[in-house]
């Protein structure tokens, strides 16, 4: 796209947030070849009317020389000629503000007091209007004030203990729909290693989740086109009868740009899906019968390429446990994603609850750093999370679950010198207690 029709459509963008409509626009962009359908679901997975408004303007500023006249079309086929207008002026339209007026503070005035009237010299009675002086609070010693009577005083409500937040339900059988996404051999052209010890990862997480009453479904080796299709295909379903939702994610990840969840992870081809459009599939905004429900994501992937060597604590402060002898990481260089912010867009106001709330996303390490798996008895963060909930689900909350699994994981080494700290995005606003039977 041309220099000056990106500036028209920077300089435009909270008014294109705004007013634009973009499922209007879809199949007509898709049939001028600006957008691919999967672009276009990529943009309709960012949510509400207004973040795919933001998104599509974004993305159409990397689409050719062609994009910005065939925008321009699409929008005065589909009713929307006031926008057109707007962006073949060249500029933005100015919005009028009403000036802000501050308000005049006004004195009450009080009447003189009747008795120092009459101390008055040279009064002037023919004066009819009273003059007004102002009024000052009465102070008493402090021998006189009353002392506060225990009596009296108003009882204070009780501090809110932890084990009065509410539970999710989580009763319903089969408890919900876990989904696993295990990818292990790669294409040549990826430049990505096999995975080896990935499937005991899923095996174990399959019986496991199968013990705690979710109906399992495993993918193996699916390109990024596929990973997406899957969760669309999961975000269409009917949950009503579910209580909860699992999607687990076993592959080579990387850092990516985000402004909720971090990180990608890959398809067996090579191109990412960020962490953040995951989680958007089965957001409240496109998946409604999953809202107010839980959505549990497990990621064993790389956040990045670092490799945390740790730091010196006290003997007590741990117990240090070897890692595998043939560990392996799940890392790769920097990638991007489209899924940012510019401080031209407006905050959306919403009258119900938040977006992400009811998700949480477990990653096995923290973002920016290199996550370990022993090609033999599979990743420490999979190893760890099936034994402790093997362990603890039947009296355990999940969030105290996963505290016990970063502890417990940073305390392994790899080769006697890295380290790893699994670390969780938490927006549930309940307590969850998996089915479990207790021994």
């Amino acid at each position: 796209m041309e220099a000056r029709h990106k500036k028209i459509l920077q300089q435009n963008r909270t008014n294109l947030v705004t007013s634009l409509d973009p499922s209007d626009v879809y199949d007509g962009l898709l049939a001028r070849g600006i957008f691919t359908q999967d672009m276009i679901d990529e943009i309709k997975s960012s949510g509400t009317r207004r973040a795919q408004a933001r998104q599509l303007v974004k993305d159409l500023e990397t689409r050719g020389s062609r994009a910005f006249p065939a925008f321009l079309d699409c929008l005065r086929e589909t009713g929307q000629a006031s926008l057109a207008e707007l962006l073949e002026s060249g500029g933005p339209v100015s919005i009028l503000v009403s000036p802000h007026v501050q308000p005049t503070v006004i004195p009450l005035p009080v009447p003189r007091n009747p008795e120092n009237d009459r101390n008055a010299k040279n009064h002037d009675r023919a004066d009819a209007s009273p003059k007004l002086v102002p009024l000052k609070p009465t102070t008493l010693p402090l021998d006189v004030l009353p002392s506060p009577s225990p009596d009296r005083e108003r009882p204070r409500p009780p501090r809110q203990r932890r084990d009065s937040i509410q539970s999710y339900k989580m009763d319903a059988s089969p408890c919900g729909i876990c989904l696993i996404i295990n990818n292990v051999e790669f294409d040549a052209s990826s430049n990505l290693k096999e995975r080896k010890g990935s499937d005991i990862d899923c095996d174990k997480l399959e019986k496991r989740f199968q013990s705690l009453s979710f109906h399992v479904v495993v993918k193996r080796n699916l390109k990024c086109k596929q990973i997406k299709h899957e969760l669309s295909s999961l975000a269409k379903m009917d949950h009503s009868v579910y209580d909860c939702c699992v999607v687990v994610i076993l592959s080579h990840g990387t850092e990516a740009s985000h402004n909720r969840f971090p990180g990608a992870v890959h398809g067996v081809d090579g191109p990412s899906v960020p962490v953040q459009i995951i989680t958007n599939y089965l957001n409240g905004q496109n998946c409604s019968s999953l809202q107010s429900k839980p959505k549990l994501f497990f990621i064993q992937a790389c956040g990045g390429d670092q490799r945390d060597i740790g730091f010196e604590v006290s003997p007590d402060e741990v117990q240090p446990t070897p890692g595998g002898i043939d560990d392996q990481m799940d890392a790769i260089p920097l990638s991007s994603s489209s899924d940012s912010l510019s401080f031209s867009d407006e905050i959306d106001a919403r009258a119900s609850l938040p977006t992400p709330s009811d998700i949480l996303v477990s990653y096995s390490t923290f973002p920016g750093y290199v996550s370990w798996r022993d090609t033999f008895a599979g990743s420490w963060y999979v190893e760890t999370l099936d034994r402790v909930l093997e362990e603890n689900a039947a009296t355990d909350d999940l969030v105290t679950m996963l505290m016990v699994v970063n502890n417990e994981v940073s305390q392994i080494s790899a080769k006697g010198l890295y380290k790893q700290m699994p670390g969780s995005f938490n927006f549930l606003r309940k307590l969850l207690y998996f089915q479990a039977s207790k021994t």
